[in-house]
């Protein structure tokens, strides 16, 4: 060392002193808070401990307050409506137990691995979908951007549909219930049932005219519909409420709105067991069909439906992950969540085709009681003889089996007239063949099946609160993916944010309630979340492997998992997910190239559906969905690339004040080698020319630069002295 290496170090110690003098000289006199502050300089060995474990110092964010709390969390936004009523629909119209397996397969290859990365970086680097990608590549900050684009989007209309399962839910407390039966027209001479629901169901009558009163097209407005109106006030009011406190306030109703679904899906389904007929529904939904598996249809819909069961992009996983600790296990995590998806949506698969068996076995015994009294009106006219009909069938208490038995004999004899006979083979797979998904299966067939059971308006008031308690928990994952990164980027109180927001969506979402609000309903489910979330997710897959580097992101994880993950994840990661989303991405985009785009219209005057086609404003919309949803990405990506924004952070440190201490916040430097996911700044990399981090007021400035981020940000410069080595420090 050299001579002189004491006065030298003398120097710098009181040089020090003397910026921490000035900064206190320039606070305002009366604040005996930052009085008490301390400067903080942290030794290369402790440079870890503030910013990866000492809560002490780090910047205060809400946590959760249990693993299960966010377990519950996780569950809730991933399990939603579409696990009842869209799952069942795909499993039975895709080979019916055999779509499992294709399912289970796309499962492995991208649902946990992509679930799992989502996790890991959001709670890595504990920001929204925003502040991580600007962490990982700032050129791809766009990608969080058009997360919270497809994120309002799909709240816009999705809490509409939650608006609807209140009003079926307020309508559920009388018996009979209001949908149980056609409703009576009087005039002058005579009653009559309604002609429109005469010609279709009462429950479909319920829901097209009384719930919807919908119009005949899409462009026919018919103005507000006013019960559901206040029904989409009361659902916003219930997600704001809920929601404004952020996981302080929603943490605690997941206990409910997460727990609640299962109670009722168990309960349906012990009851459903008991019921007539449910046994034939479960073997028609579980009957695997091998051929159809092999389909590449039924490989592509698997795909969409693991994606989008999980949430993947939506920036909601990384928004609630950002809440937990840096080591929690969140491998553990991705694959305990993405199972109890699956197994969730077995279960209400097993509910809804034991309820739909009973239903189908009603319709069936309606079938064969018409067919019988066919049969015995054509014995008595002539046209059958009664030598045909075995001496055993008694037609006043007959079987569907003796019926199939009947109706099969009368076929072979009478070949040649049979069509003209009119009768009908009453069969419990046609019914059971008839798929509804959707609204179709919620409102319509399970609701029509309801009112066949004992104590009808019980069960109807249980089936409406669970849709509405998976709509919650969905909806409270859709607003943290936007609110979560708009705070910690923009810095707005969250509770200004989110009421904002709500009344915001509200408005906007009364073009939802108008008469014909249900065709625009079915436009933003086609365009304006399916094919933007396949690029968001195939970026974040490129940015995490190819920008940040897939073996560093590996050390990452073993760092904050405390073991290496499986080389499993590496291949996917790399490889296989990036490979399958690119092909689903290009099935997606040829799938709605050759569907035309359009959308069922209720006709009033024949009480069925009528496919038309969007006008030319309509597909101008639709354009504009997906072109909104995207448009963030290159946005940003030029606006970074020109530099058209300027950082005026640029090399400076950032330090924020928080309980009596001064800690640092990391800077976001493009191209920077540190690994931004283990939370390092710039500022903390190991310097050829300094063994600690000394930060020093900056020579010639009169004032203190202000930074972006902290309560009392602060920029700082760190002391530049080239020519001193570090044997000298």
């Amino acid at each position: 060392m050299p001579k002189n290496s004491k006065v030298v170090k003398r120097e710098l110690d009181d040089e020090v002193i003397e910026s921490v003098k000035d900064l206190l000289s320039n606070e305002d006199s009366s604040d005996d808070a930052f009085k008490k502050s301390e400067l903080m300089v942290d030794d290369q060995e402790e440079k870890d401990v503030d910013v990866e474990e000492g809560s002490d110092v780090e910047d205060e964010r809400p946590a959760w307050n249990s693993k299960l709390q966010y377990i519950l969390a996780q569950v809730g936004f991933s399990v939603g409506l579409g696990n009842v009523w869209r799952f069942p629909y795909l499993c039975q119209k895709n080979g019916g137990g055999a779509y499992l397996v294709p399912y289970l397969i796309l499962l492995l290859i991208i649902g946990i691995p992509l679930f799992f990365l989502e996790l890991a970086v959001g709670q890595r680097i504990r920001r929204g979908s925003i502040g991580v990608w600007n962490y990982i590549s700032p050129k791809l900050g766009g990608i969080g951007f058009a997360s919270c684009v497809v994120c309002f989007f799909v709240a816009l209309y999705y809490n509409v549909i939650i608006g609807w399962s209140l009003f079926y839910f307020s309508q559920s407390f009388q018996h009979p219930l209001p949908w149980d039966q056609c409703p009576l027209v009087k005039n002058t001479s005579h009653t009559f049932v309604e002609p429109e629901c005469e010609k279709s169901s009462a429950t479909t009558y319920y829901w097209y005219r009384e719930a919807l009163n919908i119009s005949s097209s899409l462009s026919e407005s018919g103005g507000l519909n006013w019960k559901m109106t206040i029904c989409l006030l009361a659902a916003w009011v219930m997600v704001c409420l809920a929601m404004i406190k952020g996981i302080q306030s929603s943490g605690k109703i997941m206990y409910f709105s997460s727990l609640f679904p299962y109670v009722v899906l168990l309960c349906f389904l012990i009851r459903g067991l008991l019921l007539n007929g449910s046994v034939d529904g479960i073997r028609h939904m579980f009957t695997p069909k091998l051929e159809i598996m092999l389909e590449p249809k039924v490989w592509r819909e698997a795909a969409t439906q693991v994606f989008f069961a999980l949430g993947l992009g939506f920036g909601g996983v990384i928004a609630f992950s950002s809440y937990n600790k840096r080591d929690n296990n969140c491998h553990f995590d991705a694959v305990l969540v993405s199972f109890i998806n699956f197994f969730t949506s077995v279960l209400a698969t097993l509910v809804v085709f034991a309820v739909l068996g009973f239903k189908a076995n009603i319709i069936n015994e309606k079938c064969v009681i018409q067919n019988s009294e066919k049969i015995l009106k054509l014995l008595k006219i002539g046209n059958l003889s009664q030598d045909m009909i075995p001496h055993h069938i008694n037609f006043s208490s007959i079987t569907a089996e003796d019926y199939n038995l009947v109706y099969d004999i009368i076929q072979k004899v009478k070949e040649e007239e049979f069509d003209s006979l009119g009768l009908k083979s009453c069969q419990i797979e046609d019914e059971l063949n008839k798929a509804v998904q959707g609204t179709g299966l919620a409102f319509i067939a399970f609701t029509e099946a309801m009112t066949h059971f004992p104590a009808s308006p019980f069960w109807s008031v249980m089936f409406f609160l669970m849709l509405v308690n998976l709509g919650l928990g969905s909806m409270f994952g859709t607003i943290e993916g936007i609110i979560t990164p708009i705070v910690d980027t923009f810095k707005i109180r969250k509770e200004i944010l989110t009421v904002i927001c709500c009344l915001v969506a509200f408005f906007i979402g009364l073009i939802f309630v108008q008469r014909s609000g249900n065709y625009f309903v079915t436009m933003f489910d086609d365009y304006s979340a399916t094919l933007p979330l396949l690029i968001v997710v195939i970026l974040e897959n490129i940015a995490v492997t190819r920008i940040y580097g897939i073996d560093k992101f590996m050390e990452d994880l073993k760092d904050m998992l405390g073991f290496s993950p499986s080389q499993y994840y590496y291949y996917m990661w790399k490889y296989v997910s990036p490979l399958v989303l690119l092909c689903l991405l290009v099935a997606s985009i040829v799938q709605m190239g050759l569907s035309p785009p359009g959308y069922n219209a209720w006709i009033e005057d024949m009480a069925m559906e009528e496919f038309h086609s969007y006008p030319t404003w309509g597909m101008i919309v639709c354009i504009s969905l997906m072109v909104l949803a995207i448009l963030p990405v290159p946005v940003v990506f030029m606006v970074r690339r020109c530099n058209l924004i300027d950082d005026s952070s640029g090399s400076l440190a950032s330090v924020s004040y928080k309980r009596g201490r001064i800690i640092k916040e990391p800077v976001n430097l493009e191209g920077d080698n540190t690994s931004l996911i283990h939370g390092k700044s710039p500022s903390e990399v190991p310097s050829p020319n300094f063994g600690k981090n000394i930060y020093r007021k900056q020579t010639g400035s009169p004032t203190l630069d202000t930074a972006p981020n902290g309560r009392y940000g602060i920029g700082y410069l760190m002391a530049d002295m080239p020519d001193m080595p570090e044997s000298d420090l």
